[in-house]
């Protein structure tokens, strides 16, 4: 079993000690009055780029604290090369420092155990509680117990790894560990679910380490969908190219899984596996349920997409995959940083009395390798629909690869190294 404790000794990174929130509320940015003072719950994509931002932007006059479980910034795009062993965990892994040396982000590394949205205070497990005057909560996914018969409490048997970290890390060993000629059966569920194409990314680089290490084996990927979700043409072309590695079974719903035997119970099927990876559903994370923010079907978080407020909360902005999603708007970790950016500038703007920018606009790269080298990409750009109340596709804007190709790993790569860096340097 790989729990955090373990991944981060194996990573060799020391947990950081965590700050004392005691005062921390009313405390001022050095050399002036500050304008107010911003709390951030969740270090990733989308509250780290907001961290920053709003230090940038207000030159220092928004004091800002970030609250974030983990002591480093593990990516989760990029991390599917992991568990086809292209690349290590040091890899996608980026420390917090600059955020705090170079910004003056305050970094707090705990968990949040409670939000009092009317009272505008945050409690955590270890460092008591602070106030805030606006709260960003980036708090990604959370999965649905109970959702998939069998799964709850056996993770470390069927791992998801669709949070970048220990599960990464286990489903690497048991894909090494699986014999020449076994079975990496993956289920995909219904959309929506956090970035479309990585499940399909995922089959294609454990399809290219089998082909090379264990080239009797195959791929199952088993779709609760009825066809594949993003960027359908040149992942059919990739799996075409994976002929005999890797069988596509869409429609395949998923009643229950068995540990002992690694069984997934379909709809109309049983298969067994060797690697048995199932991704359960997903609802945005639990502070956000916690804090009592409005759900659409109980999942995802009802948002005004102008201040990036939650519905009905004034001073909560939410970020990331836990929103319900606008139209053909993904839940990539491009597009919570883009979601970081209207969320800061719309807080910087309350600040001063200044109603927030009437018309953002956001875009998203994704990038999927189809094995070690070869990439393809899709680019969308949605600008705020004042009528329909939400960000709306851009027509003409964005695109999709012509096919996939070397060039685009290469760009894909700098993307991962631009981002993180537009994050946290």
């Amino acid at each position: 079993m790989f729990t955090r404790r373990d991944f981060l000794k194996t990573a060799g990174i020391a947990a950081a000690g965590s700050t004392t929130l005691a005062g921390l509320s009313a405390c001022a940015t050095a050399g002036g009055k500050s304008r107010g003072h911003v709390v951030i719950v969740g270090g990733g994509y989308g509250g780290a780029t907001a961290a920053k931002y709003l230090r940038m932007w207000s030159n220092g006059t928004v004091d800002v604290t970030l609250i974030e479980r983990n002591p480093v910034f593990i990516s989760c795009p990029i991390s599917n090369l992991v568990i086809g062993g292209v690349k290590q965990m040091e890899d996608i892994t980026v420390g917090y420092d600059n955020l705090k040396s170079k910004w003056g982000v305050r970094i707090v590394t705990d968990e949040v155990t409670a939000i009092d949205t009317d009272k505008r205070t945050v409690a955590t497990a270890r460092n008591g509680s602070l106030g805030y005057d606006r709260l960003v909560l980036s708090p990604g996914i959370d999965f649905i117990p109970g959702a998939v018969g069998g799964l709850d409490g056996n993770q470390e048997r069927i791992p998801h790894a669709w949070k970048a970290g220990p599960q990464t890390v286990l489903l690497r060993k048991q894909l090494q560990d699986m014999a020449d000629g076994g079975v990496f059966a993956l289920h995909i569920p219904k959309v929506p679910y956090r970035c479309p194409p990585g499940p399909y990314e995922r089959a294609c680089v454990v399809a290219n380490y089998l082909r090379a290490a264990k080239p009797k084996s195959k791929v199952l990927v088993l779709d609760s969908n009825e066809e594949i979700q993003s960027k359908k043409g040149l992942f059919t072309k990739a799996f075409e190219s994976y002929k005999g590695l890797i069988e596509y079974v869409p429609n395949s719903s998923l009643q229950s899984v068995d540990a002992a035997s690694l069984t997934a119970e379909l709809e109309f099927d049983s298969v067994k596996a060797d690697v048995l990876n199932v991704i359960p559903p997903m609802r945005a994370g639990d502070i956000a349920l916690k804090a009592g923010l409005p759900l659409i079907n109980e999942r995802w978080v009802d948002i005004d997409w102008l201040t990036m407020e939650a519905k009905g909360v004034p001073g909560v902005h939410v970020l990331g995959d836990a929103l319900f999603p606008a139209p053909t708007m993904p839940k990539s970790g491009h597009m919570a940083n883009q979601h970081a950016k209207v969320a800061a500038a719309a807080i910087l703007n309350l600040f001063d009395g200044i109603a927030p920018n009437p018309a953002p606009v956001v875009m998203n790269t994704c990038y999927s390798f189809v094995d070690d080298r070869n990439v393809i990409h899709v680019a969308s750009v949605h600008q705020y629909d004042a009528e329909k109340k939400q960000p709306m596709p851009v027509q003409g804007a964005g695109g999709v690869s012509a096919a996939a190709n070397e060039i685009e790993g290469k760009a894909a790569l700098a993307w991962a190294r631009n981002i993180w860096a537009d994050m946290l340097a």
